[in-house]
């Protein structure tokens, strides 16, 4: 179990806390982690003044979409609409799903699509019939539930905002929504073996497949298949960042930090096929820019050739293993 935390939230979010929490002073990891990121004016994505991503002083992670010339944009652009054909990209919507004020991957420019459109995080998405919907790390970014197997059991962790500390705890029961997991998960672990997953968004996906439209999704992010989350990660995925530094003390600094686990891509991909989306694929970044954007690619490094190139820097960025090409992963699908 750990630690109490040092740092505790504002006194706003803390009464937040609390009061969702009633008289037992304890939330589920989901619903902590809901108000640490969600609650609104409060939380880590819903705070308007809040500064996250890039490389500038201040921020606390940088994404592919922060790289600079718009190459990252390019290259989607130019995937999308491979993975389109033979439908013509030019009868297709782009939109961007959950952007970052004042950002996003495609720099206001359409490409070869009908017109490019940015739904910010929480508006509806109102899908025209016919699009490719882009989204650039959000399933990350959803509450998670923490469960461990101890004494024989799987439990469920919580934490407790009603002392003078934030401290994880264990709840008296697992919750209607992680007791869905329980027939899927083994019944014999390694003591204290947690699993970080976020069924926030599942939902997401589904919420997102109820609406009638056709065409592209692309989403980019990390993640790991099911048997990697109960098999090889005896610690969790959950992380917080803060100021480029990952941690894994959940509890400071909550509202001001970042908190995410890993996606679970087999469990989305089949969220996928029964919503109507076939074929559907996870590759990583680099195979997906490399199988679906090479002649963006070839015309990229071919300009640069005989001078020094930011364009050539962002791509080796993107593309080598040892940067982001391995670390992220594309999930698409095809729909109607």
């Amino acid at each position: 179990m750990n630690p109490p935390s040092e740092q505790a939230p504002s006194p706003a979010l803390l009464a937040h806390m609390r009061a969702q929490a009633g008289d037992a002073g304890v939330l589920s990891y989901r619903d902590f982690t809901a108000a640490a990121l969600y609650a609104p004016g409060l939380g880590y994505y819903a705070r308007p003044d809040a500064d996250r991503v890039g490389r500038r002083p201040g921020t606390d992670f940088y994404t592919s979409s922060s790289l600079q010339g718009g190459v990252f944009g390019k290259l989607i652009r130019a995937a999308a609409a491979a993975l389109l054909a033979p439908a013509p990209a030019a009868e297709h919507v782009l939109v961007e799903w959950a952007a970052e004020p004042g950002a996003g991957a495609f720099g206001g420019e359409a490409g070869p699509f009908a017109r490019l459109a940015m739904r910010r995080l929480g508006e509806p998405l109102n899908l025209p019939p016919r699009v490719v919907v882009f989204a650039n790390e959000l399933l990350d970014a959803q509450p998670f539930h923490r469960l461990v197997y101890r004494r024989g059991a799987w439990r469920e962790l919580g934490v407790c905002v009603d002392g003078p500390a934030l401290a994880e705890v264990e709840l008296p029961e697992i919750s209607p929504a992680a007791r869905s997991l329980l027939p899927e998960l083994p019944g014999e672990m390694p003591e204290d073996y947690h699993l970080d997953i976020s069924l926030d968004a599942e939902a997401l996906l589904r919420g997102l497949l109820a609406a009638p439209w056709q065409g592209l999704l692309i989403l980019a992010d990390y993640g790991y298949d099911w048997a990697d989350l109960i098999g090889d990660r005896p610690a969790g995925t959950a992380r917080a960042y803060y100021r480029h530094e990952a941690t894994r003390d959940l509890l400071a600094r909550p509202g001001e930090q970042d908190l995410t686990c890993h996606v679970c891509w087999d469990r989305l991909e089949r969220i996928l096929r029964e919503g109507g989306c076939t074929p559907v694929r996870v590759e990583r970044q680099e195979a997906f820019f490399m199988h679906h954007a090479a002649l963006v690619i070839e015309e990229m490094l071919a300009q640069a050739a005989e001078k020094f190139s930011p364009a050539r820097q962002t791509l080796m960025e993107l593309l080598h293993p040892s940067h982001l090409g391995h670390k992220f992963q594309f999930l698409h699908a095809r729909r109607g």
